[in-house]
């Protein structure tokens, strides 16, 4: 199971990296989307209760969103850098996208599969300096 060599990791890592940038990218679009669409349907109504309401619920999405995404961004940035800590926090974020049916099962499975290789440690761990 755990046999890709570290070239093959320089190949699986960043498109890890990418699948988790750009979905939870996309999940902040959402969040910010419906901020939009709530703060635009409370403007149009022009009620005194609903306009206030709307908003407090698009912002709470929206922010409810945006902590749900901020881990996944940080954890593909990290990967993209090859931080060791990236690794761990990339894990975590796979195995709980393992119930977002049915891309983030793919996407967990995948990230889990390519982040727990034997040499996935190597590959995160100090690179020599180059030049010497």
């Amino acid at each position: 199971m755990n046999t890709l060599s570290q070239r093959e990791l320089q190949v699986h890592v960043p498109v890890v990296a990418w699948l988790m940038i750009v979905g939870h990218a996309l999940l902040l679009c959402a969040g910010a989307f419906v901020l939009a669409l709530l703060g635009g349907v409370g403007l149009a109504v022009r009620e005194d209760p609903a306009t206030p309401i709307l908003f407090t619920v698009g912002a709470l999405v929206a922010v409810f969103l945006a902590v749900l995404a901020l881990p996944g961004l940080a954890a593909g940035v990290g990967l993209l850098l090859r931080q060791g800590w990236a690794r761990y926090l990339a894990i975590v974020v796979a195995l709980l996208g393992l119930i977002n049916f049915p891309l983030g099962t793919l996407i967990g499975l995948y990230s889990a599969w390519v982040l727990f290789q034997d040499g996935a440690t190597d590959y995160f761990g100090p690179r020599p300096a180059s030049g010497q």
